[in-house]
């Protein structure tokens, strides 16, 4: 299910931007201007009331991993042929591939630790060797290719730079 993106956490609300948290920890924005542009929403559209109010638009609510507007119903017929009606949501997959990594939350870890190996004269293979990982595990990291375990990191900031590796939570 890790791999499945959803929708965690609405981090901000600025007109029809939206800033989010997946669940990869990705922050992510959303511009529902441009994307209601882009599927060329029209008057009579299950979007338009949406488009067409930023009022409406900003009861957006995260329910089950993706965006949801109590606001706007759908009506359906379930396998029994009964009417039933369902708030609007939008599938987090379509939003995860719509969105744009939002840059102000983006963490540099990786820009981090090649700096501190950096001042220290380290190359990538002698901090490897220090901190028990591959050369090419510390490249992946460097480069923002990789995600990293807490335990590896206190492996790589404590073994091998030789710092001491502090958390703050704001």
């Amino acid at each position: 299910m890790r791999t499945i993106r959803r929708i965690i956490k609405i981090h901000n609300l600025d007109g029809y931007k939206v800033s989010c948290l997946f669940n990869n920890g990705e922050s992510r924005i959303i511009d529902f201007a441009a994307l209601f542009e882009k599927w060329q929403v029209k008057k009579g559209d299950i979007e338009y009331p949406l488009m067409e109010s930023e009022k409406a638009f900003q009861q957006i609510k995260v329910v089950d991993g993706s965006f949801s507007w109590e606001n706007i119903k759908v009506e359906s017929t379930d396998e029994n042929g009964k009417k039933v009606v369902y708030h609007y949501d939008l599938d987090p997959i379509v939003m995860y591939e719509e969105s744009q990594v939002d840059e102000s939350r983006k963490i540099e870890l990786g820009l981090m630790i090649r700096q501190a190996r950096k001042e220290l004269g380290l190359t990538q293979e002698e901090l490897a060797n220090k901190s028990g990982t591959s050369k090419h595990y510390i490249s992946r990291i460097e480069n923002n290719k990789s995600g990293i375990e807490l335990s590896t990191l206190v492996r790589i900031i404590e073994g091998g730079l030789g710092k001491k590796l502090q958390i703050n939570i704001i």
